[in-house]
């Protein structure tokens, strides 16, 4: 008799440590998936878009591109928490012509890219391209929108 209440008790031990790690596991699933952080550009044309992206991070000034989005897509253009509170943008329409861009000059090239330091861009081979500036709010998750009036239209390509 004396066993069976020591296995009874031995299964209740077990059955609420199992309850409590089921729950620790369930805890971290959720709060991993609710943690996710990165920056995303969601397109809001009718066109594909080629998007190049600028940061300042702990090693300095870096522009990098291209991204090659789809009309009404999004892409993840860093994954994991933001590190800085303003990036830059520049983009493309592929389709119509045109582009999005603004005052703060960084270096791009034709091909895909990755350039650190933002100064003396065609002696270094690159071109120097407007970017326009996007304010995160020191968020470690953000979703810019590309839509609306283009910077540049066809014939008017100043950049």
């Amino acid at each position: 008799m004396i066993d069976s209440i020591v296995s009874l008790e031995a299964l209740g031990r077990m059955a609420q440590w199992s309850a409590t790690f089921a729950a620790a596991v369930f805890a971290l699933a959720f709060t991993a998936q609710g943690a996710k952080a990165d920056l995303k550009l969601c397109n809001k044309t009718e066109s594909r878009v080629g998007v190049a992206l600028g940061y300042k991070d702990k090693e300095g000034w870096a522009s990098e591109g291209w991204w090659n989005i789809g009309a009404n897509n999004c892409e993840t253009l860093l994954k994991g928490p933001l590190i800085a509170r303003y990036y830059y943008i520049f983009a493309v329409d592929y389709d119509k012509g045109g582009s999005w861009g603004g005052k703060s000059m960084m270096c791009t090239r034709d091909k895909i890219f990755t350039i650190r330091g933002i100064g003396n861009c065609p002696e270094r081979g690159f071109q120097k391209t407007g970017f326009f500036e996007v304010d995160t709010k020191e968020e470690v998750d953000w979703t810019i929108s590309l839509s609306g009036e283009k910077t540049t239209t066809p014939g008017n390509q100043s950049q």
